[in-house]
């Protein structure tokens, strides 16, 4: 018995120190974040916006400003330039009486895995994708339009698109490769095949519907002139409850350089001198009359709006969060 003590205090003494060891605590894993969606209320209309993802362009992509403006205007905003010039893509859903109204649809996989969060975003806000009814569409670049389908299927089946004839016919008449330089011309074709395989399931359906300059309303809904970004790009104008809402599509990219300095064109622009005329003209109209703003480049959710203190520079106004 005697020499059972020191055995019982030695077990003793190692049970502590085990229980002393599975007591510290672990790794914290950090969890992703939040599904990207964000409700806003005009009157009995909800606008939901979605996020696709967030992408960086390079800084040379801004036409127009030295490196030492560009550095100091993204030093003003706190901007990171480490990965480049951060911007969002969004879209966004109008939710109207029984009518669900879509608004550009992401990328989906065109761009890499970086974006294409659209359609889970969707189901996580709390619609469904056969509950879109319309979908229009800014432009038709693919980060706009490659999220309405996915591998020959419609991801919206029940929509009908609304593109501006403009539009288009510019990217799909296959005369309009012919009048670009050499240079362009593989590019152009790449984006194209993009732009046919998105559409291809609402073609054989019979449900794309393109509009001309004279038809300019649909509902709740007007179609307005943006040109510029592309050829037939249009904004869309929405009015609810005494107010209005425009989802403005590519006339800006950046909140900051952009809105310091607005006459800076970017190199996406089919049209850079059409592309700077439409954003002042546009900016100045919106700084004055105060509609909200939804727009897919700026930092989601894109809700804000336009201000302007001497009508030379500008300045963007997210949305304040409402529970």
């Amino acid at each position: 018995m005697k020499n059972l003590k020191p055995l019982l205090i030695a077990l003793t003494l190692g049970t502590a120190t085990l229980t002393t060891q599975a007591a510290e605590p672990s790794t914290i894993q950090a969890p992703k974040q939040v599904s990207g969606y964000y409700h806003h209320q005009i009157g009995n209309t909800q606008i939901t916006a979605l996020l696709d993802g967030t992408n960086y362009l390079s800084p040379a992509m801004f036409k127009g400003l030295s490196d030492t403006e560009k550095t100091e205007i993204l030093k003003k905003y706190y901007a990171d330039q480490a990965k480049g010039i951060q911007t969002s893509v969004n879209a966004f859903l109008i939710k109207t009486g029984n009518q669900l109204l879509m608004v550009d649809s992401g990328a989906a996989s065109c761009f890499g895995a970086h974006l294409g969060s659209i359609y889970n975003n969707l189901k996580a806000s709390g619609y469904k994708p056969e509950q879109v009814n319309e979908i229009f569409l800014t432009h038709l670049h693919p980060d706009h339009v490659c999220g309405i389908s996915n591998n020959g299927a419609a991801n919206y089946p029940n929509a009908t698109l609304h593109i501006a004839k403009t539009e288009y016919d510019y990217w799909l008449n296959p005369n309009t490769v012919k009048k670009l330089p050499k240079d362009k011309q593989a590019g152009f074709l790449g984006t194209v095949e993009k732009i046919k395989a998105a559409l291809a399931p609402y073609e054989k359906a019979q449900k794309v519907k393109v509009f001309s300059d004279k038809s300019l309303a649909f509902g709740g809904i007007e179609f307005k002139p943006s040109f510029g970004h592309t050829s037939g790009h249009y904004s869309f104008k929405l009015k609810a409850d005494g107010q209005e809402a425009v989802f403005i599509g590519d006339i800006v990219h950046s909140h900051t350089l952009q809105f310091d300095r607005p006459e800076t064109a970017i190199e996406f622009d089919v049209d850079p001198k059409a592309a700077v005329q439409t954003r002042l003209k546009h900016f100045a109209e919106y700084a004055k009359e105060g509609q909200l703003i939804a727009a897919p480049h700026l930092p989601f959710p894109g809700l804000g709006h336009i201000y302007s203190k001497d009508g030379k520079s500008y300045q963007w106004i997210p949305v304040y969060f409402k529970d």
